[in-house]
């Protein structure tokens, strides 16, 4: 069973911005179409004022990309649309050519998993410029959303220090798709579990829950209640006990906790979904472990995030497993990552690579040229610098990389000092040659490569700042277009 495909019976082709197809009919029409370019996917700024983020959407793009067709329902709605003088607005000529379009880009990207820092390119793609323009919004979508909850999931694991977190987001997700998404990503930025059934099947991911209130409204007393669903289902309860008063309700999950055990099963916990985290679940482990379950989990939810985790911690919460939901699957206090997809080189058949840069009047958003790669450095134990370097002037042994917000800071890369370059081959010429692994190693990954690097990166307060900067002669080149494109004369 495949556990990576999008949940979908039609063509993606239209997951589009109507201006990636204007435009795209304006290289047709131009005879500039077939023009080879070179892209980048990239975000600028760390999310939630963190210091780093979590790649993820790969396993999405894939799926898009390999099942890239307008089909006859694309091309009929297309030829619906006209301009602002009630004619059509593409040619049928234009409609038939992409009818007969193949996708023959080649992408490259940092795999799922991957710890990444703004500016480096999460995904490049390089072959016809009308191919790679209409790509843009849909591969955006992916790594934008789920890069941001699988950084915002790995954050929440960090607070927990290596207890569970459950994600719990379905309810809250921003839509169908944005609920299957959260969870997939949530999953590989570190969580164990999640609610969402239809995640579970999709994915492979474990699933997670019990009973909410309604169950213990709905019976006379909670004690009832509780007596019910062991009996209905005495190999899963977990009781949620603030229904009506907390440590009460955990006196009654404990009586019927000792029923059970008579029964042969053991009752998993209790789970506090309001009040006094802290106080609660102080109170709850001393009422639990003087009735002999030592072992029972203490659940929390409401509300939670990595900061608030992190307080309760610190006040001695005796909390065990964590559900987080709303804050999680909707990526809270940030709604978006920002990522952008930007032209950097073009060439004719046959003729050499012309770079470019987008100039701004904000230096952030001022975009780098070349056909760029991410080599990382390490040593024996941690990871100690990224550079981003032109593939047309690889980087010497020697190497300096040099910040491109202050050319003063720069850092020098001894010689045979190890690197790992981050983009791998996804797609040369449309065919797909990339292996994605399971989401399980996916995940495995993710935590491997976040333990390379150093703590001050993954604190929520003034996070430190990895070194992260061009290779020399990239920058040289950067400052060199800039110079050129502002008309300004230089020695």
């Amino acid at each position: 069973m495949s556990y990576q495909k999008l949940p979908y019976n039609q063509s993606l082709a239209l997951l589009t911005d109507l201006y990636e197809l204007t435009m795209a009919y304006g290289f047709w029409k131009t005879g500039t179409g077939e023009r080879e370019s070179v892209f980048h996917l990239f975000f600028r700024k760390n999310p939630f004022g963190g210091g780093y983020a979590l790649a993820c959407g790969l396993a999405t793009i894939i799926d898009y990309l390999e099942n890239f067709t307008f089909d006859e329902s694309d091309l009929a709605y297309l030829s619906s649309l006209s301009g602002n003088d009630g004619k059509p607005l593409f040619d049928p000529a234009f409609l038939e050519y992409l009818k007969r379009m193949e996708f023959r880009c080649d992408v490259d990207a940092v795999p799922e998993g991957t710890v990444v820092f703004p500016n480096e390119p999460l995904v490049r793609v390089q072959g016809p410029v009308i191919q790679c323009q209409i790509l843009e919004s849909a591969l955006l979508n992916a790594i934008n959303f789920e890069t941001l909850i699988a950084t915002k999931a790995a954050r929440i694991c960090y607070a927990a220090n290596g207890e569970p977190v459950l994600e719990f987001g379905l309810r809250r997700a921003q839509g169908f798709d944005g609920g299957l998404g959260a969870s997939r990503s949530a999953y590989i930025g570190g969580c164990a579990a999640t609610s969402n059934v239809m995640a579970g099947k999709l994915f492979g991911i474990p699933v997670k829950g019990t009973h909410a209130h309604s169950w213990v409204m709905l019976f006379d007393s909670e004690i009832e209640a509780f007596e019910a669903y062991a009996d209905a289902m005495p190999n899963n309860c977990v009781f949620l006990v603030d229904t009506y008063n907390t440590l009460e309700g955990v006196k009654h999950a404990i009586e019927v906790g000792k029923k059970l055990r008579e029964r042969g099963y053991e009752m998993v916990g209790v789970r506090l979904d309001s009040g006094d985290l802290a106080y609660l679940s102080i109170q709850a482990r001393e009422l639990l472990d003087a009735a002999g379950f030592t072992g029972a989990t203490i659940v929390a939810s409401n509300d939670l995030d990595e900061i608030i985790i992190d307080s309760l911690k610190d006040q001695g919460a005796k909390i065990t497993v964590w559900g987080v939901g709303t804050k999680l699957a909707t990526a809270y206090n940030q709604p978006a990552l920002g990522g952008v997809y930007k032209l950097a080189a073009v060439r004719h058949a046959g003729g050499e690579w012309e770079y470019k840069v987008k100039l701004s009047e904000q230096q952030v958003k001022i975009s780098n040229p070349g056909r760029q790669q991410v080599r990382r450095y390490f040593n024996s134990v941690e990871n100690i610098a990224d550079m981003i370097y032109n593939l047309d002037a690889p980087p010497r042994s020697d190497a300096v990389i040099v910040d491109q917000f202050d050319m003063t800071r720069r850092k020098h890369i001894p010689p045979e000092t190890p690197y790992q370059d981050l983009l791998v081959p996804i797609f040369r010429q449309g065919t797909r040659i990339y292996d994605l692994p399971s989401i399980h190693d996916i995940r495995r990954q993710a935590q491997e490569n976040l333990s390379r690097f150093h703590a001050g990166i993954k604190r929520f307060v003034n996070p430190h700042q990895y070194p992260v900067g061009l290779e020399k002669s990239l920058f040289d080149l950067k400052t060199e277009l800039i110079l050129k494109a502002r008309h300004i004369n230089h020695q």
